[in-house]
């Protein structure tokens, strides 16, 4: 085993960290503060969920940091869903079951994605490629990427 090769793929792994409580205040701002029309980037999520899961309610969502520079939120998981949230995008008729974390990535990557076009900001892309190259080592990666193609 090249274990040179495994040392660089441990350095270079993407990580997801919560955002503690009493810093969920300055999530938004800190992230995406330079990016137009900011504000609107947590409803449209909200949006998102509601559009591709028909399950979704409304609820608390979790904030997170990736170690890249990236960040997202997901949905916490309530007593119908059991952590396991069933998505289905009928832009491209493909729908899988999912855990909260991969449910929210899934529609911050679809708000991301949509808030660069509308914008055309560099950040807002950089910020959507942060969170997808998160997802390029996720157990669900597979299930992500056929729900945003």
């Amino acid at each position: 085993m090249n274990t040179q090769h495994l040392q660089f793929a441990e350095q270079a792994a993407i990580t997801a960290s919560v955002v503690p409580d009493e810093l969920r205040i300055g999530f938004w701002p800190q992230h995406f503060g330079s990016i137009p029309q900011w504000i609107t980037l947590e409803p449209r999520i909200f949006a998102w969920m509601d559009r591709l899961c028909s399950d979704y309610h409304g609820g608390i969502w979790t904030f997170y940091t990736l170690n890249n520079g990236g960040a997202f939120m997901a949905p916490e998981a309530d007593e119908d869903n059991e952590d396991k949230w069933t998505l289905f995008n009928s832009m491209n008729g493909n729908g899988a079951g999912l855990t909260s974390e991969a449910a929210g990535i899934v529609v911050c990557l679809m708000a991301y994605s949509h808030h660069a076009c509308r914008t055309g900001c560099d950040a807002m892309t950089e910020h959507y490629y942060h969170l997808r190259d998160f997802v390029l080592n996720h157990p669900e990666c597979s299930a992500i990427m056929h729900l945003i193609d």
